[in-house]
């Protein structure tokens, strides 16, 4: 596989994993009538943005996740006060537009002071124009245009905070589960790129060759069927052959494939040292069926689950920086991975699916599962926990996170040219 075909593949699935992820939530806050102002991959400075329909969608310069940002999560930026003067302008006896700065610029509007108004309830503006006081009803998808920048007003039923604890926990459970849904999927397409093993395979072929090892070097290429080596046939026995090959460490082999029909000696000479020539050689493969696709699929992932929780036990019990794999280590993983086949990276990239979903649900501050453990505690309150305090834990978990983050890249760089 090319570097560029890996890149580009790399890419890819990074940015399968992550957006998946942010649509989990931002579809059922959708569908919950929550107003959903941004939908992001990455976080740091915007590369590219666009609008379309109440969402705007933009890509972010740090590929290190992304975020769904909801109305009435986060204070709102732009804000209309009485005493201020603005412009309105109005369709169908509604606001649609309410001005905040080039008043003069403005055409077809109506200027004056803002007395009183309202913009999360019951919809109003009331201005003095000229000494007379006009009350104006809001559309309630008005935007505020302040700066070049457009905001929409939010009412407070399409606000995160008024919903209701499961419309909300389902919103943020949902991403978490998206990613479930997608390495089960993965887990499935790894299956049928791969194959099932033929019981009693009769053949041998090799399934990958390791870039520049002896096997590489000698010609034999992936897809090849091993026939014989020094004359004797290889049949189906796999094991037979790996024993031949590691018999033969430092004295060359004459081994003779079938490619594409055609019988092709090749001499090829173990390394001395492991005796190996860099191949992974597989018996016969069959196409796998439906319920043979889902229980392999289930099985991989409650594996992976139990391997993945043992690995945070690890990490807890013997903490080791250089055990923490930051987005650089990651990649870098993932393109050594790609190099092995589309299959190869299918499994990871289901691995890493997972990992995200299960990651996310834990109770660190900012996290997923930081969030639903509040929404939990109001499920028992009868009441939600003071906004600002549960704002001010998210904030400084968040931080922290970028601080680890930044730690373990800097620790993964500095790895990556000591090596």
């Amino acid at each position: 596989m090319g570097n560029l075909q890996v890149a580009l593949l790399t890419i890819l699935m990074f940015f399968l994993l992550v957006s998946l992820h942010e649509w989990g939530h931002y579809y059922f806050a959708r569908r919950a009538g929550i107003l959903v102002r941004e939908f992001a991959i990455g976080f740091g400075p915007k590369l590219f943005s666009i609008k379309r329909g109440e969402t705007r969608y933009t890509l972010r310069l740090l590929p290190i996740g992304g975020f769904v940002r909801m109305a009435g999560e986060d204070p709102e930026i732009v804000e209309v006060q009485p005493g201020q003067t603005v412009a309105l302008r109005v369709k169908d006896d509604k606001v649609t537009r309410i001005y905040l700065d080039r008043l003069d610029e403005r055409s077809n509007v109506m200027r004056g002071e803002v007395k009183a108004l309202d913009l999360e309830k019951d919809l109003f503006v009331a201005l003095d124009i000229d000494g007379e006081v006009e009350r104006y009803s809001v559309h309630p998808q008005a935007e505020i245009i302040a700066k070049g920048r457009e905001t929409q007003i939010a009412p407070l039923d399409r606000q995160f905070g008024h919903k209701t604890v499961g419309q909300r926990a389902l919103s943020i459970f949902a991403g978490p589960v998206m990613n479930f849904v997608l390495a089960f999927a993965l887990f499935a397409l790894y299956l049928v790129l791969q194959g099932v093993p033929v019981e009693n395979s009769s053949k041998v072929f090799i399934s990958d060759v390791v870039s520049g090892t002896p096997a590489d070097q000698s010609g034999i290429e992936k897809g090849d069927w091993v026939k014989s080596i020094n004359g004797e046939p290889i049949g189906g026995d796999l094991n037979a052959m790996v024993e031949k090959i590691s018999a033969s460490a430092g004295k060359a082999l004459q081994v003779v494939v079938d490619r594409d029909g055609v019988e092709l000696p090749i001499k090829v000479t173990p390394d001395p040292e492991t005796g190996k020539i860099g191949i992974y050689p597989i018996g016969e493969m069959r196409a796998p069926g439906a319920l043979e696709t889902i229980r392999f699929s289930g099985e991989t992932m409650v594996e992976m689950t139990k391997r993945i929780f043992e690995g945070f036990q690890k990490l807890i019990r013997d903490f080791n920086l250089d055990d923490v794999g930051g987005p650089v280590k990651t990649t870098q993983v993932t393109v050594e991975i790609a190099q092995q086949g589309v299959a190869q990276l299918t499994l990871w990239a289901g691995i890493l699916s997972l990992y995200l979903g299960i990651f996310n649900l834990l109770p660190i501050p900012a996290l997923d599962g930081s969030r639903l453990l509040f929404l939990g505690l109001e499920a028992i309150r009868g009441k939600p926990v003071d906004p600002n305090r549960e704002s001010m834990v998210h904030l400084v978990g968040f931080a922290m996170l970028m601080l680890l983050m930044i730690v373990v890249t800097y620790n993964d760089i500095v790895g990556l040219v000591r090596n």
